[in-house]
């Protein structure tokens, strides 16, 4: 096996010995690490800082408490040591004291780690590293131990990211540059400086772990995973490729113990960049909007739809008077590029929307009818309120309703019934819903509740098509039956927030 590692001039690289699948063998300084990181974490050091702030925390005299309630937060516990520690009294002194109920307003600091990208003193750091800081509250200490007061220039928390200003006077101030995280590989070397603990001046090698994380911090998730030892005090810190950029932003750690597992998580440079960038000109971010709630496309969905393989962003409803409703966008259309990028799923679309400049018109190719189609849409701006609820799309009156009486539905699994005042009290449905069909029960073997549909759920299309009765319902099943299908795509209607769901009709 030794001579299969060193070369595959013998045999090919794809042939089988053994039932052992061969590779080609890699260059020797791919497996070869660094001899030393020493010249590099020299030229790296001076540019990475350490950040301390501080924030009044105010507290009620009478109750002794802090702005958390009583038993949502309790203070840290005193540290144990020997008996007889002389660190034993002072510790317990100075616990008392913070305890006690008698104190007023109090200053709370707390540590970070932080870099200059220009010499004019702009830092970037975490959000939640100077979250809650004082006006006068954040102050940036070099390697030469000179400190200077900073000023927030902005902040964003869905990325946390924030930007900070110093003036240094006559001081030169090192700097370091962005790379280009997307050109990381799994296996890469990386070197992560900060301030882990207080500890200022510290660097730590590892290697990237995994890229593109989802760890549910927030919309626009894409995390390089690296096992550089990163701990707390760390955050807002770079992490650097061999080249010395930074190609990420020490932001999170996986531990159930508080201290470093060998897994940490940063906000790649592809990402960070055009925010620190916003964050300099405008002091906030000025994300694009497309004004749309969008899912996963599955292959069930993905089926109904003749779409072949699952790929895209499906839209579950459109907001009022936004850029995709202005583009004649819909319920049902599946987002496959957008501005020439492919839209491989929903998270690769909302990031492709934020990165794209406000007011600009671009193509967006989407799949409606069984065919691909382009639209022209201007670009919004992303606003806080629309970027955290969207709105549903409107749905019309309901008019004509036929055939009061309960149906059963057996290739979906439920029984069925129109709108009505009893029901709409029985399932708490909103008085805003009028259109579609109500779900009064779920047969638990069936499609349906495979799905997680329930009862009160509203039925408002099958096949894209609206439905205003059981009969509507039934019917459409059939015809989707007929044409070959083996899913059939509804959307319904759950306390207000819409979304698709394809449920199996080749069974039974």
């Amino acid at each position: 096996m030794l001579d299969l590692v060193r070369g595959v001039s013998k045999v090919s690289a794809t042939a089988l010995v053994a039932g052992l699948l061969l590779v080609p063998a890699l260059d020797a300084s791919a497996r070869t690490p660094p001899e030393s990181f020493a010249d590099l974490a020299e030229q790296l050091l001076p540019a990475v800082v350490n950040i301390s702030t501080t924030q009044t925390v105010t507290r009620d005299r009478r109750s002794g408490q802090g702005e958390q309630r009583e038993g949502q937060r309790r203070g840290p516990d005193i540290p144990q040591f020997p008996p007889g520690s002389p660190f034993e009294e002072f510790f317990k002194d100075f616990f008392d004291r913070g305890q006690r109920p008698d104190q007023g307003p109090r200053r709370a600091s707390s540590l970070g780690s932080g870099f200059i990208i220009d010499a004019a003193g702009y830092v970037v750091t975490n959000n939640h590293v100077i979250d809650g800081a004082d006006a006068d509250g954040i102050t940036v200490k070099l390697q030469d131990d000179s400190e200077f007061k900073a000023k927030l220039i902005g902040k964003d928390p869905k990325t946390d990211l924030a930007l900070l200003k110093i003036e240094p006077g006559n001081k030169k101030l090192p700097v370091v540059r962005f790379g280009d995280s997307s050109k990381a590989r799994v296996g890469d070397w990386v070197l992560a400086i900060g301030n882990p603990f207080g500890l200022g001046g510290s660097v730590t090698a590892g290697i990237v772990s995994a890229r593109a994380r989802d760890i549910n911090s927030g919309p626009y998730d894409d995390f390089i995973q690296t096992d550089a030892s990163i701990n707390k005090g760390n955050s807002g810190g770079p992490l650097f490729n061999m080249q010395g950029e930074v190609i990420g932003v020490n932001t999170a750690i996986y531990s159930p113990t508080g201290g470093s597992i060998g897994i940490g998580f940063s906000v790649p440079s592809t990402l960070a960049k055009p925010v620190v960038e916003q964050l300099r000109e405008f002091g906030r971010t000025k994300r694009g909007w497309l004004g749309v709630k969008i899912q996963s496309v599955t292959d069930e969905i993905a089926e109904s739809l003749g779409l072949g393989k699952a790929r895209g962003a499906m839209i579950a409803s459109v907001s009022e008077n936004g850029p995709a409703e202005k583009a004649k966008l819909r319920q049902g259309d599946v987002v496959l590029t957008f501005d020439g990028k492919e839209v491989q799923d929903t998270r690769r679309l909302q990031r492709v929307v934020a990165e794209t400049g406000v007011n600009k018109d671009v193509q967006v190719t989407i799949w409606r009818d069984g065919k691909p189609m382009n639209v022209t849409v201007k670009v919004g701006e992303l606003e806080e309120a629309e970027q955290q609820a969207s709105i549903p799309a409107k749905a019309e009156p309901n008019q004509n309703q036929r055939g009061s009486s309960q149906a059963k539905v057996d290739s979906l699994g439920v029984v069925l019934a129109p709108i009505s005042p009893e029901l709409r009290q029985k399932f708490d449905i909103d008085q805003n819903a009028s259109a579609g069909v109500v779900v009064t029960e779920v047969d638990q073997n069936g499609p349906a509740a495979e799905k997680g549909m329930r009862p009160g759920d509203i039925i408002v299309e099958v096949g894209q098509e609206e439905v205003k009765t059981p009969a509507d319902i039934r019917s459409k099943v059939e015809k989707a039956r007929q044409a070959g299908r083996k899913s059939v795509l509804l959307l319904v209607d759950r306390q207000g927030e819409m979304r698709f769901i394809a449920l199996r009709i080749d069974k039974g």
